[in-house]
């Protein structure tokens, strides 16, 4: 059986990817990795996935990066002293019908001299981009659907927060991307708000 890898990226950072990924994750009883990680390695977003699900199926993979500073990739690797390189990022073998694979940042933040986050993402991937309204969000939204349609990925949108219509018509009229659902905003989430997304995703996440 070969396993369907879900790769979500955000249109920036602190969109609500993490919790899209843990509602992914929840709802396919996917296997899930975050394949760099910078800076929060106390409370990384593998640490913080696994607390928001509460399936038992969920089996969590080791980073191929665990950097000590919350700055991009190749700037917290240079800290540390090492350089990313592709070669050592191998996808984790897994029985899992699913693998969720979570981005760091945005699509184009480099990994080191040459490549991005982008350059993570194979041909069959299903990819994600969760979108969140804020001044500047809709270039942000549609610079990164089209970068990656334009890379002819299967991609589909999640917005993450309150409704901005203006700014979703044009992205729709300007993408044709399929959206899948939206993540409202809440006083808090743990695992009973994730799995009441999971339940509400998952049969449109079945269909990617």
């Amino acid at each position: 059986m070969s396993t369907q890898k879900i790769f979500i990226t955000g249109i920036s950072t602190d969109v609500g990817k993490t919790i899209v990924a843990a509602v992914v994750t929840e709802a396919l009883e996917a296997d899930y990795w975050k394949p760099i990680q910078a800076g929060e390695l106390e409370n990384c977003d593998t640490k913080k996935v696994q607390a928001l699900i509460s399936n038992t199926h969920t089996k969590f993979h080791k980073n191929s990066y665990a950097l000590h500073t919350p700055m991009s990739p190749d700037a917290a690797a240079a800290i540390d002293g090492v350089t990313i390189e592709l070669a050592k990022i191998q996808v984790p073998a897994t029985t899992n019908k699913y693998l969720v694979i979570e981005g760091a940042g945005g699509i184009l933040v480099p990994l080191n001299n040459q490549e991005t986050i982008a350059d993570l993402i194979k041909p069959a991937y299903k990819v994600i981009v969760v979108s969140r309204h804020y001044l500047g969000s809709i270039n942000h939204t549609l610079l990164t659907v089209k970068f990656l349609q334009a890379k002819g990925f299967d991609v589909s949108l999640v917005y993450s927060g309150a409704i901005h219509k203006t700014t979703e018509d044009s992205v729709h009229r300007m993408t044709g991307v399929r959206v899948l659902g939206r993540i409202d905003e809440e006083a808090h989430f743990d695992t009973s708000v994730i799995t009441k997304y999971a339940r509400l995703f998952k049969s449109v996440l079945k269909t990617l």
